[in-house]
């Protein structure tokens, strides 16, 4: 599947990674941003044409297919003992989507479930806000997300869901063997059909009355906790 990329940081990903996925690529003429310039430079050293134009970078390349619920059933039997899997269930901002694919990525989660349904898919925009974290980590486009977490616990996978309803605290909970941390969308969080399917919900302890924090900035909270208990 071919699509439009732009963002310095996504663009760049694609021009180191996989160049010769790229069939067109344009870059703004004499900018004064040294980091564009070298993106382009490292460009025609892998052989791209670089056309010219007056905005920023954009490439039109081969990007990278999502997981079918096959195939992330075989990713986690691969990494077993040691899975960390990000469930988002119903993220409907490209912006917060993207969001916590770069903190996924940096938290070394192996995959990220989405359902194809009730849920941005990974756009142009999720690509440029992620800053080329879409091209690294494996994303899982699943049709039923509930029979997809009902297999990952038959996998041995403990599912994790974070609801500020809940009682126990995210701190006092075990993650460090095979976990998929499932956080809900940004208007209901996590649905009640969804929640039944974990086995613990937990909430992050707030201060000053706040009831709840945005998906992505509580995904990455979940998340590095997660990587913190596993060092």
């Amino acid at each position: 599947m071919k699509n439009w990329i732009y963002g310095i940081n996504t663009v760049s990903e694609i021009v180191q990674s996989s160049p010769k996925s790229i069939s067109e690529f344009c870059c703004l003429e004499n900018s004064k941003n040294p980091r564009l310039n070298k993106l382009c430079s490292m460009a025609e050293d892998k052989g791209i044409t670089v056309n010219f134009i007056n905005i920023g970078v954009v490439a039109f390349c081969e990007v990278k297919e999502t997981l079918s619920e096959r195939d992330l059933l075989s990713l986690v039997k691969q990494h077993s003992a040691d899975s960390l899997l990000l469930i988002l269930d119903g993220i409907n901002d490209p912006h917060n989507f993207g969001a916590c694919l770069r903190s996924a990525l940096a938290a070394g989660a192996h995959a990220v479930v989405i359902p194809k349904a009730r849920s941005v898919g990974v756009t142009p925009v999720v690509r440029k806000v992620a800053c080329g974290a879409a091209e690294i980590v494996p994303i899982a486009e699943v049709p039923n997300l509930n029979r997809v977490i009902k297999r990952l616990k038959e996998e041995g996978i403990w599912i994790v869901g974070a609801s500020s309803n809940s009682k126990a605290r995210l701190y006092d909970v075990d993650l460090k063997g095979p976990v998929g941390i499932i956080l809900g969308g940004e208007e209901k969080g996590l649905r009640q059909s969804t929640e039944r399917h974990c086995d613990i919900v937990c909430k992050i302890p707030m201060m000053n009355e706040v009831e709840s924090l945005n998906v992505s900035v509580a995904t990455g909270i979940y998340l590095f906790e997660t990587l913190r208990q596993r060092l």
